[in-house]
């Protein structure tokens, strides 16, 4: 049997020599760095399409950044879009990062040009494609960057079900995580793609570009980037906006061991009840009849050849409108079968019809009137796997050489503890995490962020994130006083600002980065989820800050139908997600 999934079916996650190098600089007893610091950027066109005017180049960089006479130097992919406005408004540089770990950025910068044109106005928009991540648009092994060669052979072989907690199916479960991190540690580069050392190479692009200043906008695991940017380099750090945060005072791994029970709140909470005012002839009107609906696909799966696992992770990590779409349309497929699943969807509301659509054109070929189950399962269930399968090494680089990381029987705990309460995603977590076998210790240590620069930080945090959740968010907030927040009331998607066409939000990003004024507990409403003309409140943790702005819920926002923001939100959406989703 098949297994339904995008790469493997694998939950991801995401020093004890601490050399702290505070300013790439040559000095008389360090190493020279001229060559680095000297170089000339070559700008010219990019290889992929931007909505606006955008330059790209190479940056060279040492592979090692506490050793960089040793080792063969690695480039880094930048991109640049030129402020628009009059030169005496200019106000520097705006580096982007769409997380993670091992996004492609540098079509970021083309896009939130174009989506806050303001914000061009005054700055020169930048995008990086880390080390290790290849260049986004390039061809080949040039465009897919340092790749683990996980040798398929080795991985257990047909359906796997984390609910069997049978000693084979927990072998079996755990053999992915030991293969994918034994083929990553194996590739000589694994060490030195970190958060460390790419702060550095952001760092060395401030300098190359003559900017006093880096000032910063990070989504996901690019809060956390850019949080340890500016522990590493304060004085450089300019005004930084965390969007979608994770615990950037703690552990990296954290935020992805939240991921069972963030995964099983927003599906419970917010995604099922919108399934039941979107599809009631198919999951009901009750979150429990949509619960139970799905349930009873799990075993309809099966014998359509679709894996368990990758059926149950359908709920999960669904961060924007595009990839709760399609769940809702696999979901409705696999439910209700071929003739009377088409029929429902038609009854999709009419302002989702022409975007469930599109989506099926792109992702199964026909239109919703045409969609049947062999389209469903042919388009996840993938072809053949070759010998070798090639995975993005900076994903694991990252999330497990940051810091050190928690064993194999340690996650295996966490599963068990974590499957009853949060059964969708609960018990595959904690058998599939990379870090869990990775043994390599991390290079360097990560500063928490000095008191000095927190002034320097917005977060802007959505209430029903699936993939950031808020509370990991917070933590980091409450251990570091200064830092401050942006709310966002009953938001169910991954990414704010830019992205969910949301006024508010877009209005309070821009008024910090544009004039550096900004206050502690702001808030806004969360615009309207897809198809919806209207915001249903959803109880949750940011109530107990309403206060007076709890008439906000009811303004008049409207869902996203911009088509440059759908997509942009749902790249930054996929490369947050569990890998093998």
């Amino acid at each position: 049997m098949k297994r339904l999934r995008a790469g493997l079916a694998v939950a991801t996650s995401i020093s004890l020599l601490a050399v702290v190098i505070p300013q790439i600089s040559a000095s008389a007893t360090g190493p020279d760095l001229s060559r680095y610091t000297g170089q000339k950027l070559a700008w010219g066109a990019c290889p992929f399409e931007a909505e606006v005017p955008t330059q790209c180049a190479q940056l060279t960089v040492p592979r090692d950044w506490a050793h960089p006479e040793a080792g063969k130097d690695l480039k880094v992919s930048v991109s640049r879009v030129a402020a628009t406005g009059p030169k005496d408004k200019y106000q520097g540089i705006v580096l982007t990062n769409p997380g993670g770990p091992g996004g492609q950025g540098t079509g970021l910068a083309a896009d939130l040009a174009k989506l806050q044109p303001s914000l061009n106005a005054q700055y020169d928009v930048l995008g990086m494609d880390p080390r290790g991540t290849g260049q986004q648009g390039a061809k080949g092994q040039a465009g897919l960057g340092i790749t683990c060669q996980v040798p398929t052979g080795r991985l257990p072989q047909g359906p796997l079900d984390a609910r069997d907690r049978s000693r084979a199916s927990i072998a079996a479960h755990q053999q992915v995580p030991k293969v994918v991190a034994e083929a990553c540690q194996s590739v000589a580069e694994a060490p030195y793609i970190t958060t460390w050392q790419t702060s550095h190479d952001m760092d060395l692009l401030r300098q190359l570009l003559g900017a006093t200043k880096l000032n910063y906008v990070g989504y996901s695991y690019g809060t956390w980037l850019g949080a340890k940017y500016a522990s590493l380099f304060p004085d450089n750090a300019g005004r930084m906006v965390l969007d979608s945060s994770v615990d950037f005072q703690g552990r990296l791994q954290a935020d992805f061991e939240d991921f069972p029970r963030m995964g099983q709140r927003h599906a419970e909470d917010v995604y099922l009840p919108w399934l039941n005012r979107t599809l009631p002839d198919v999951f009901g009107s009750t979150p429990q009849q949509a619960a139970a609906a799905i349930e009873d696909g799990r075993g309809k799966a099966v014998k359509l050849g679709i894996d368990p696992d990758s059926y149950d992770s359908l709920l999960i990590g669904n961060g924007s409108t595009l990839s709760w779409v399609v769940a809702a349309l696999v979901l409705s497929m696999v439910i209700e079968g071929d003739q009377a699943g088409t029929q429902k969807l038609a009854a999709l509301p009419a302002g989702l019809r022409a975007q469930a659509d599109a989506v099926s054109r792109q992702r199964f070929g026909v239109p919703v009137a045409n969609l049947t189950t062999a389209a469903v399962t042919k388009a996840n269930l993938g072809q053949a796997e070759p010998d070798y399968e090639q995975l993005p090494i900076t994903r694991f680089a990252v999330a497990c050489g940051d810091q050190p990381t928690k064993s194999t029987r340690w996650y295996k705990t966490l599963s068990d503890l974590q499957g009853p309460k949060y059964p969708l995603f609960g018990w595959q977590y904690g058998l599939g995490e990379v870090c869990g076998p990775w043994s390599d210790e991390p290079e360097q240590t990560l500063p928490e962020l000095p008191k000095a620069v927190r002034d320097n930080m917005l977060v802007v945090q959505g209430e029903f994130d699936p993939q950031t959740s808020y509370e990991q968010a917070m933590n980091g907030v409450r251990k570091a006083r200064g830092v401050d927040v942006l709310r966002v009331d009953d938001a169910a998607f991954h990414g704010q600002y830019g992205m969910q066409g949301n006024p508010c939000v877009d209005g309070v990003v821009n008024t910090y980065l544009l004039y550096g004024s900004k206050s502690d507990n702001s808030l806004c409403p969360s615009v309207p989820l897809p198809g919806e003309t209207k915001v249903y409140p959803v109880r949750g943790p940011v109530d107990r800050h309403l206060g007076d702005h709890r008439s906000a819920r009811a303004g008049a926002l409207t869902s996203v139908d911009n088509q440059l923001r759908l997509e942009l939100s749902d790249r930054i959406s996929v490369l947050n997600r569990p890998l093998g989703q």
